[in-house]
């Protein structure tokens, strides 16, 4: 329900600002997630030490965000949609690896909802720099 809450808008205004927004979010998100999680099961590498890196990165894209909301200005926001995809992109290979590696058979619903919550972080910017490059932000 909460990531419902989250994106309606978002969803709602891109759909406004360009027909074409979403379902080419949606087609490079799921490319790209489909790209890393082959990359999990192809290396079989365990991205789980990953971790401490990965909550350092957000602190980062916190501090971005921060900025830009002092010092503002276009390319900012183009430079936090982008951090914040290869922050998801990370977040993917992961989670994906506890998936692989980590999680029980029985922490099925667990390890779905790690998932969906990457996926959606990484449709997120990759909508945000869509609509960047539409010329409608």
């Amino acid at each position: 329900i909460a990531e419902a809450l989250i994106f309606a808008p978002l969803l709602f205004l891109a759909s406004i600002v360009s027909a074409d927004a979403i379902p080419t979010a949606a087609v490079i998100s799921v490319s790209t997630f489909g790209g890393l999680t082959a990359v999990v099961f192809i290396t079989k590498s365990d991205f789980s030490g990953w971790g401490k890196y990965l909550a350092m990165a957000g602190f980062g894209l916190l501090g971005l965000i921060l900025c830009s909301m002092f010092f503002g200005g276009g390319i900012m926001s183009l430079a936090i949609s982008a951090f914040g995809v290869m922050l998801a992109a990370g977040y993917i290979l992961y989670d994906t690896s506890n998936v692989v590696h980590r999680y029980r058979t029985d922490q099925h619903v667990a390890a779905s909802l790690a998932l969906f919550a990457s996926v959606g972080l990484l449709f997120w910017y990759v909508l945000q720099l869509v609509l960047a490059f539409t010329g409608r932000d």
